[in-house]
């Protein structure tokens, strides 16, 4: 079917579809989310998987997040609380 290089591969053809994601009323998806809350769509699949962010339901592979849904609170600790701790515990144990 086709002759060029660039869309064969080893004798066979490659058809790329576009996949249209249909989603349900007053739910947006994780890159929709992830871009509005400024970070990674990875970030927010695990948020989704944790169970941190409320009323999110999973349809298939993807995850189905409401659209009025708040962002988590960021539980890493920034405080400098552990900062080299290492360096303290062998100062204790000497």
């Amino acid at each position: 079917m086709y002759d060029d290089k660039e869309h064969c591969h080893y004798g066979y053809a490659f058809f790329y579809f576009a996949v249209r994601l249909i989603m349900i009323e007053g739910y947006t998806t994780v890159a929709e989310i992830a871009k509005r809350w400024g970070v990674k769509p990875r970030t927010v699949q695990i948020m989704c998987a944790e169970g941190r962010i409320a009323g999110v339901t999973k349809f298939g592979r993807a995850w189905a997040i409401p659209v009025d849904a708040d962002k988590p609170k960021d539980n890493r600790i920034i405080t400098g609380e552990y900062k080299d701790w290492r360096k303290t515990q062998k100062n204790s144990e000497e």
